[in-house]
């Protein structure tokens, strides 16, 4: 499988496998480049939830990578497995702190509902 022929800005080569027919992944392709711009835009705007699917994308390539570079001799299989195990506890870190916000919003907006039935004279939740 070829490489990524693009060369990052901190000078390092892509790790990124290219699209077949091209020199380059798609994240270097200049075909995709509009379509990269309207995915981008999509991220940055959302929020809060979104940040995690980024980071495990991101994890995902890693681990990806390493697995290509452990079959392709290009890394020690005793690095790469304390590294895959780095990332895995990492991926857990993730989901917890998501879960975590979670149930922070969900009673944030409880507490809200509350104090709304409160201020209204209504009959408060569970009591």
């Amino acid at each position: 499988m070829a490489r990524c022929g693009a060369i990052k800005p901190n000078g390092e080569r892509c790790k990124g496998r290219a699209i077949e027919g091209s020199a380059w992944c798609w994240n270097h392709n200049p075909d995709h480049a509009d379509e990269r711009r309207r995915h981008g835009a999509k991220g940055g705007k959302r929020g809060g939830r979104g940040r995690p699917q980024a980071e495990l994308t991101d994890i995902k390539q890693r681990l990806s990578d390493l697995a290509e570079d452990v079959l392709e001799g290009r890394q020690d299989k005793g690095v790469a497995a304390v590294v895959s195990q780095i990332l895995n506890v990492y991926l857990r870190a993730v989901s917890v702190e998501l879960k975590v916000r979670e149930q922070t919003e969900l009673i944030e907006r409880l507490e809200a509902l509350e104090a709304q039935a409160q201020n209204k004279g209504g009959r408060r939740w569970g009591a």
